[in-house]
């Protein structure tokens, strides 16, 4: 059997950090190979005593309209219900994961919670955005706060109608997104007042690529937005002039056959997979978006910039592990990556519903960290919070475009 590619060492990944609460030398192997620093395997942080456990629900119907995981099972989300004053508002987060490209690498996410229902813990951790008190999550913790699960590998853009007999796996990610909405609409969302989808990494990815969707399911009236957290993946070259990216976009796309799930404007102006980077696909977004990313996303540093299976010789191995060790050449090649982040970033067209909070943070992701949302540990941009600054932007009390003035890559968590 060929080993596997990259895309399923991070799903190996993410798949130790969520499953097993323990440590373990090779878990710890494993993330030091793959850097995905995700949401969902990092929620052991500082007020992580406090965050609020919600059963699963496991969307037995869905099944019938052909939406399901990888492996064929029922998609899933958490919901918590709002009260007060939140009671017809709705944060909708969708998990992120990463992807997967190839046969191979999807069937192994379907041995994880990645790709199949099975695999999942019957409880999710709400924290961050999702918190349930004023005190964590001052303007939104008492909407009605859902958390939907990641298990199909493409940002919820897949459609393939047949199912290859050998290998039995499902490509229906669009599928998912829409069967899941459905069903909260019927469980208060058509009544919406206020509604913001939101995700970080690849379900950062999801909500820009949905976004437009997810404001059509609401009441016309209702004040929709989006909000994207660690997503603006760039399409850039690593230090060995390779298009990593790009070449995972174009195999996820055409795996997946989610051409026809993106959106309309862009595949008409470019070749689909490239449409997958935010870059290319936000100027044709028209429901007002969020931006939240560092300048220095480790992530992308990880990946876009030094794929770790390129790195033969181990020369990245104590940088891309901490900022702090890495060489004075390293740091001129990590600060020249954030110089084009800027550049594609500042070349989007102005929009004056947009709003973006880019730091210069190592890190990657964490509004549904504690620590990251509203703490006194959280990184700030003029004074304010990444969850004062999106409060502000989406009730329209300040305009929020906010860019990190510090010049260069820093560690933000000590």
């Amino acid at each position: 059997m060929p080993p596997l590619g990259f895309g399923a060492v991070l799903a190996k990944a993410a798949a130790a950090g969520e499953e097993d609460g323990d440590g373990g030398e090779e878990r710890t192997k494993i993330f030091l190979l793959a850097l995905l620093v995700l949401l969902c395997t990092t929620h052991h942080v500082v007020g992580a005593e406090d965050d609020l456990n919600v059963n699963i629900t496991i969307l037995e119907s869905a099944t019938a309209q052909g939406a399901v995981c990888l492996d064929g099972s029922p998609p899933a989300y958490h919901l918590h219900r709002g009260h007060g004053t939140g009671l017809d508002n709705w944060i909708i987060y969708l998990d992120g994961g990463g992807w997967c490209e190839s046969i191979p690498e999807c069937l192994y996410r379907t041995t994880t919670y990645l790709g199949s229902t099975r695999k999942m813990g019957q409880q999710g951790f709400f924290s961050g955005i999702l918190h349930n008190t004023s005190k964590e999550n001052p303007e939104f913790h008492n909407w009605n706060r859902v958390r939907v699960k990641y298990c199909d590998g493409s940002s919820f853009t897949g459609d393939v109608e047949q199912v290859n007999p050998e290998n039995k796996l499902y490509f229906r990610g669009a599928r998912i997104f829409k069967a899941i909405m459905e069903d909260l609409r019927s469980k208060g969302m058509k009544n919406a007042e206020n509604a913001i989808l939101s995700g970080t990494s690849a379900g950062g990815l999801a909500t820009i690529l949905n976004c437009d969707k997810f404001k059509c399911i609401l009441p016309e009236n209702a004040r929709v937005k989006c909000v994207a957290d660690a997503s603006f993946f760039i399409n850039g070259k690593s230090i060995y002039g390779t298009s990593y990216t790009q070449e995972m976009y174009h195999n996820i796309v055409n795996l997946h056959e989610s051409a026809k799930n993106l959106p309309l404007a862009c595949t008409s102006a470019m070749e689909p997979s490239l449409c997958f980077f935010p870059e290319n696909v936000i100027p044709y977004i028209q429901t007002p978006l969020f931006v939240i990313n560092s300048i220095y996303d480790s992530w992308q540093i990880n990946n876009t910039l030094v794929p770790p299976y390129l790195d033969t010789q181990h020369a990245w191995k104590g940088c891309i592990k901490s900022i702090g060790s890495c060489t004075s050449s390293q740091l001129i090649i990590i600060q020249a990556f954030g110089v084009e982040f800027l550049k594609t970033f500042e070349g989007l067209p102005p929009c004056f519903t947009r709003g973006y909070f880019l730091t210069s943070c190592y890190s990657h992701g964490g509004i549904r960290l504690t620590s990251h949302w509203f703490n006194t540990s959280s990184p700030r941009l003029f004074n304010k919070t990444i969850a004062e600054a999106v409060a502000d932007w989406y009730f329209e009390r300040a305009e929020i475009q906010y860019i990190d003035p510090y010049p260069c890559v820093r560690n933000c968590t000590q």
